[in-house]
């Protein structure tokens, strides 16, 4: 999907730019691909240079309750200093790297209701003007798919996916925002969670498992462990994640330093967790049905046997007047 639209800040006879992503499916952490296609307009301008933004749809909770924003989180110069031409067409090309903690926003192949995008800033003879955007599509990390996986052989059913505005407390976090993957339980835990919320923060030597658990009873419980990139095939992921389930159900909230598979010490739990007051709850207008829990079908029928409701659309259109986020 590619949006062209002239430059506006220059009106009519101004240069278009036509952003087209080449890598397909991105990871986090990984490189991203494409060119960015100028076309000249009815005169000759200097290009002062192109910005590439990745934006996301966040919700943020207030008081009053809870809205969503574009948060820019990420930002690239991938060409300028230069003058384009009347009616002259010029290609750049582009490589950057994701930021780690770029949220997955599909799971073998199926939406999970997530929305990023990719917006191209031309900055020409001192204006700036957000001139394309398109979708962005990132999939999981190996050890975030083996973990998802796991839970979905344990039974568990994939509820939603959202993004927060805030940070978790105690961890590296990095983004102005963090990830939620809500899974319904399995039988098997169905007498100690009303649901479990996965959040995933990579780095590049490693990655924080975040699980919170809303539990019957009126009480959350948190774990958080680290595991490493890399000897995947090597683990029993079901085996490994049915212990942290275990260590929920019974209320030890721990905390794995430096361990490569989550052998954990004492953590503070869930008071201070979420800085911004957080409470979970279905993001972005994502309504997913739940999936074959308690059956160990794998992720594919276990997690992601879901309806999704397509946002992307409404995303695309009318948010510049609705962004928050860095520059």
């Amino acid at each position: 999907m590619v949006f062209k639209r002239l430059l506006g800040s220059l009106g009519v006879g101004g240069p278009t730019v036509d952003t087209v992503l080449t890598t397909g499916a991105a990871a986090p952490g990984g490189p991203l691909s494409g060119e960015v296609r100028l076309k000249g307009g009815n005169a000759d301008f200097d290009i002062a240079h192109i910005t590439l933004e990745l934006v996301a749809r966040v919700e943020a909770e207030h008081a009053e309750g809870e809205d969503e924003h574009v948060v820019a989180f990420e930002r690239f110069t991938v060409g300028g200093g230069f003058r384009l031409a009347g009616g002259e067409q010029l290609d750049v090309p582009f490589t950057v790297m994701l930021p780690w903690e770029t949220p997955v926003t599909e799971l073998y192949g199926q939406g999970l209701g997530i929305v990023l995008g990719v917006r191209t800033e031309l900055a020409v003879a001192g204006a700036r003007d957000k001139g394309d955007l398109d979708p962005l599509v990132v999939g999981p990390l190996p050890v975030q798919e083996a973990i998802l996986e796991a839970f979905g052989r344990l039974g568990f059913g994939f509820k939603s996916a959202d993004l927060e505005y805030g940070r978790i407390g105690g961890t590296g976090q990095q983004l102005p925002f963090y990830q939620e993957i809500e899974l319904s339980p399995s039988p098997q835990y169905a007498y100690a969670f009303k649901e479990i919320e996965v959040t995933f923060l990579a780095t590049a030597g490693g990655m924080e498992v975040v699980l919170e658990a809303d539990r019957r009873g009126g009480h959350d419980a948190l774990t958080r462990f680290t595991v490493a990139h890399d000897g995947i095939h090597h683990q029993d992921w079901p085996e490994l994640v049915d212990g942290w389930l275990r260590q929920l159900a019974e209320h030890h909230a721990v905390y794995a330093e430096g361990s490569a598979y989550g052998h954990g010490e004492p953590y503070a739990g869930h008071h201070g967790h979420h800085d911004d007051g957080h409470r979970s709850g279905p993001g972005l207008g994502t309504a997913v049905a739940v999936g074959a829990a308690g059956l160990a079908v794998g992720v594919v029928g276990g997690m992601v046997a879901a309806e999704v409701v397509d946002e992307v659309g409404d995303f695309f259109e009318g948010d510049d007047d609705d962004e928050g986020g860095d520059d």
